[in-house]
């Protein structure tokens, strides 16, 4: 298999030497028969579990049923859907445009906020990640050089820093976005206090406030979406990941105070009935049973397991069941090792390992992640 996609396949991503063939809960199984603690989930998509049952179930009852179904007709599952992320966002976000990715949600976010305010102008923060895509890209700090130039009014300052922030926003700004953590970024949350300056910030110049949720929304922090966890309501929010229990989906969730995009915008397979089925199981899996908390619970258990005070250690961050182990040297070579002893993690930064295991994780897979952790930095000294 390895070969093939060698062969066949463009290549985009560096592969690691390793082909997986099944998951169930929080474990992946390679072609091998191999068993590995999954602390990547998808890149933070499979919370729910690799393979839940209710999500499947789901997804066969409704391909039987209706696969697709485009946006100039109405739909049963989809209005149910809309429906149910509605009640679960902030209060104020009560209109939703459903499409298939995370980067296709900040596209959409995007084009809404230049058609609501007639402004093309966007500040967002340095070590941001907001997608590949063109329009994302113009909007995110990294990968950029071999793609531009890329599209204009796109404004970067640092992270946490609301004065910074203040005087980048001009006459021009339609809007700031910001992660609630930079996942891609180190896994650095934002300071609360921030947040609620930047909100209060846009209040008063009258700029829309775009909160990318993509990586922290759905439960991951310790709330359906990290804005909560933060006190805030954006005036638009993206959501994606974890959204459809791996099923492919996006969102764009708006105030109503946004102007529609009816006939500018739009997408082929955005809110098609296989996918609203799966992501309505999928967060009626999240409520029943309160991954939300898990997340916070399981977050704290697993960073009390963690030496903090091991030398090869320069800090731990956590919101939630999200947490970036920076260290003092690469992280690749501690990822690598990790997958040898079975648990699979992810970079953020080069030298930052990121942990987004699903939120149906036990404590038991917690402690052998730990234990493994602990072992093999202790290892590097």
């Amino acid at each position: 298999m390895i070969e093939k996609e060698q062969k066949y396949g463009f290549e985009v991503y560096p592969k690691r030497d390793i082909v997986i063939t099944r998951g169930e809960g929080a474990t992946l199984w390679d072609d091998k028969g191999n068993e590995y603690i999954d602390c990547a989930a998808g890149i933070g998509v499979a919370s729910v579990g690799h393979a839940n049952p209710a999500v499947a179930k789901a997804v066969a009852d409704q391909a039987q049923r209706l696969i697709t179904c485009p946006g100039i007709f109405y739909n049963d599952t989809r209005a149910l859907l809309m429906e149910k992320l509605v009640s679960i966002a902030p209060p104020s976000l009560t209109r939703v445009f459903l499409c298939n990715s995370g980067t296709e949600a900040v596209e959409g976010a995007l084009k809404f906020a230049r058609i609501s305010t007639g402004k093309n102008g966007f500040v967002s923060a340095m070590r941001g990640f907001h997608g590949r895509s063109m329009g994302a890209l113009s909007a995110t700090f990294k990968y950029r050089q071999e793609f531009e130039p890329l599209i204009p009014g796109h404004t970067f300052v640092p992270f946490n820093n609301i004065d910074k922030l203040t005087t980048a926003v001009d006459e021009n700004t339609a809007a700031i976005l910001l992660e609630v953590v930079q996942g891609e970024g180190g896994v650095r949350p934002a300071d609360r206090e921030y947040l609620q300056q930047v909100r209060a910030l846009c209040d008063e110049k009258g700029v829309l406030l775009i909160l990318d949720e993509i990586q922290t929304g759905f439960a991951r922090t310790g709330n359906m979406f990290g804005c909560q966890t933060m006190g805030i309501e954006p005036d638009i929010m993206t959501a994606a990941k974890a959204m459809a229990g791996g099923f492919p989906m996006g969102a764009v969730l708006c105030r109503e105070s946004i102007s529609s995009a009816a006939g500018k915008h739009g997408s082929t397979f955005g809110g098609n009935p296989l996918a609203c089925a799966a992501a309505i199981a999928t967060i009626d899996f999240m409520l029943e049973n309160d991954l939300s908390t898990q997340a916070k619970t399981k977050g704290d258990y697993l960073m009390n397991k963690l030496d903090q005070t091991s030398p090869a250690i320069r800090e731990i961050r956590q919101l939630g069941l999200m947490i970036g182990i920076e260290l003092k040297s690469k992280s690749r070579p501690v990822i690598e090792k990790l997958m040898e002893n079975h648990i699979l993690a992810l970079p953020a930064g080069p030298t930052v390992v990121r942990l987004l295991p699903p939120l149906v994780i036990s404590e038991a897979e917690l402690d052998q992640v730990a234990t493994t952790i602990n072992r093999l930095l202790t290892e590097e000294q």
